[in-house]
């Protein structure tokens, strides 16, 4: 199958001005979120405050210039891993009930985008016509250049892969210059931070160093897929405002890893 295809839809109109964060430093950008981030703390389900939060986020960057992509995990609606190690249900089972979860966040995420202007499609590794275009890298790549936000979701398509997995393959997929890792804490710690008070913040890291120190910010898979691609890595908190566009224009915000 030709990679490109016809894309049936009108433009939905470019990226906006540049607005107080600055030029972005990035043309393209492959954003993850987790599930949990779209309720609040130690909740479950979507909540509808948080979900526009992050769509307002989302949307300032996108108008700053940037062309968009989000992979969003589901975290906060199933966790296939832990169905399967409780021994309820077969992991390759449990994991396909996770993409389907990642799907409810992404079409969540793309209504509230369109609520605050800013057009956006879903992209699904599994086919799901009804709901979701299924992912082609051809169609995906349209849409980002139409200034649309691309939301990935349902992971890679296969079992026994994180969302992680899936964000460092299409940001290799759509030549993304940066994967940004939208976490909790402001960047990568040499342990948990919120359970140790003498936690230190590393600025920047080599992927070698991310991977030995088995830091837990995201798979050993992943960071490696990024050190073949020459992909940075940027791990920050999402949820300080501005900090999405920030990251974007190259502010020095979170932890850098890198080559």
């Amino acid at each position: 199958m030709p990679d490109a295809i016809a894309d049936p839809d009108a433009p939905s109109g470019q990226p906006g001005p540049t607005g107080s964060a600055g030029t972005p430093t990035y043309r393209r950008v492959l954003l993850k979120i987790s599930g949990e981030s779209l309720c609040k703390p130690g909740g479950f389900g979507i909540d509808g405050d948080e979900l526009q939060l992050i769509a307002r986020e989302i949307a300032a960057a996108a108008d700053h210039g940037a062309q968009l992509a989000v992979v969003v995990g589901g975290g906060n609606i199933i966790r296939g891993a832990e169905l399967a190690k409780a021994g309820h249900i077969n992991q390759a089972v449990a994991d396909q009930m996770g993409m389907l979860g990642t799907v409810m966040n992404g079409l969540a995420l793309k209504e509230a985008l369109e609520q605050v202007g800013r057009g956006a499609r879903v992209l699904s590794a599994i086919n799901l016509s009804s709901v979701a275009e299924l992912f082609i890298r051809g169609r995906a790549l349209r849409h980002l250049e139409k200034g649309r936000v691309v939301i990935f979701v349902a992971g890679t398509g296969n079992p026994f892969c994180t969302t992680d997995s899936a964000a460092s393959l299409r940001a290799a997929e759509i030549g993304a210059d940066v994967l940004l890792k939208a976490t909790k804490v402001d960047g990568i710690y040499d342990k948990d931070p919120n359970e140790h008070d003498d936690a230190t913040k590393f600025d920047r890291l080599t992927y070698d160093e991310a991977i030995s120190r088995d830091l837990k910010v995201m798979d050993v898979g992943s960071f490696a897929q990024c050190r073949e691609q020459g992909i940075p890595i940027v791990v920050f908190d999402m949820k300080k405002p501005g900090n999405i566009a920030a990251v974007v224009a190259g502010q020095n915000i979170g932890t850098r890893v890198g080559s």
